[in-house]
């Protein structure tokens, strides 16, 4: 049998910020985290890198039904065998890739199980692309599975007068307010609430993004939280390419011509921001004033256009106050974690 064996070199530094507070292989796209992904595809395969002769991917691979199956039946032997597999090399990519990642998941997630019954007063176009898991709640909402598949996980809510396209992920215990407008590629990650306007956008989970505001072509980590109104730029006024900045080159790189936010986890923002083309937010940063934020935003920034940094035992007491606000807590490996990120800041 195939041993699986994963290589994380240098991937902190190119996924920035969101490599920064979790291994990479727990970054959600699509439906499932990549873990989660591998672990359903390749069912059996021992993963243990102790063993001889490990088959070395990397980490950040993107998970594919077609890579599983090359592994699966020994014919992987390497990159060059399989041009069309992708890595996910930016942060950006997550959101680029996301509308893959959903067709994807959904044929994994919902393969020989049958979906609950679609309430009465839901509005539906193409209901065999949409699956329901136990629990969620929904009615007077549309949902529009004619441009890709939509996924509503375990007590999951979709409040009335919403209206979604495919492809749309609602994870577990997530929660669509009234009145919003998504668009696919969209996953909205676990315990998350969203509302106001999305478009092909990743909410790793327990976030919130539950007011107006447009947020498109964006990846929101863990724990953060957009004041009402905040909006973000996606598309340069000239429609020319939009340059991120990134440490793995320690300066910006081209990342096409469609790019919002990236913001890591336990960071927030007040009412009205307006976030610039392809702005970068760190970890634990509080981010308010006037006008378009700068395209980067530091780790534990307090402020935006002049940030002072954030103290470290305010930001942990912030941090804790909003997990509590989801009956969570910050544990002790958490705060360990946030310290050696602020103190090589």
């Amino acid at each position: 049998m195939a041993i699986l064996a994963f290589d994380h070199s240098g991937l902190s530094e190119r996924l920035y910020p969101f490599a920064e507070t979790r291994d990479v292989l727990d970054i959600r796209m699509g439906i499932l985290t990549l873990r989660e992904k591998w672990e359903r595809l390749l069912q059996g395969l021992s993963n243990d890198p102790s063993q001889s002769d490990p088959l070395n991917l990397p980490a950040n691979t993107l998970p594919s039904r077609e890579l599983a199956d090359l592994i699966l039946t020994g014919k992987f032997q390497g990159w060059s065998i399989a041009p069309t597999l992708q890595k996910i090399e930016y942060p950006w990519h997550i959101s680029e890739f996301n509308d893959f990642s959903l067709r994807d998941d959904f044929e994994i997630v919902s393969r020989n199980r049958i979906s609950e019954v679609i309430p009465e007063t839901v509005q539906v176009v193409r209901s065999t692309r949409v699956f329901i898991e136990e629990g969620a709640i929904m009615g007077h909402c549309v949902l529009n599975a004619e441009t890709g598949p939509i996924y509503i996980g375990k007590n999951a809510r979709i409040m009335e007068g919403a209206h979604i396209r495919g492809p749309f992920a609602l994870c577990e215990g997530a929660v669509v307010k009234m009145g919003a407008k998504i668009y696919g590629a969209t996953t909205v990650g676990p315990y998350s609430v969203v509302g106001g306007e999305i478009k092909n956008s990743v909410i790793f989970g327990y976030s919130n993004k539950a007011h107006d505001g447009y947020l498109g072509d964006s990846v929101i980590g863990e724990w953060c939280n957009l004041g009402a109104g905040t909006t973000n730029s996606n598309v340069s006024n000239t429609a020319g390419n939009v340059s991120v900045w990134s440490p793995i080159s320690r300066g910006y790189v081209v990342a096409g011509n469609k790019c919002g936010l990236f913001m890591g986890d336990y960071s927030r923002c007040a009412i009205n921001t307006c976030f610039n083309t392809g702005t970068v937010v760190g970890v634990s940063c509080n981010v308010f004033g006037e006008g378009l934020s700068p395209k980067h935003i530091p780790h534990f920034s307090w402020g935006m256009k002049q940030p002072v940094k954030y103290e470290f035992e305010k930001a942990i007491r912030d941090i804790a106050n909003w997990k509590k606000m989801k009956n969570q807590s910050l544990t002790e490996s958490e705060i360990q974690q946030l310290k050696i990120i602020f103190d090589r800041t």
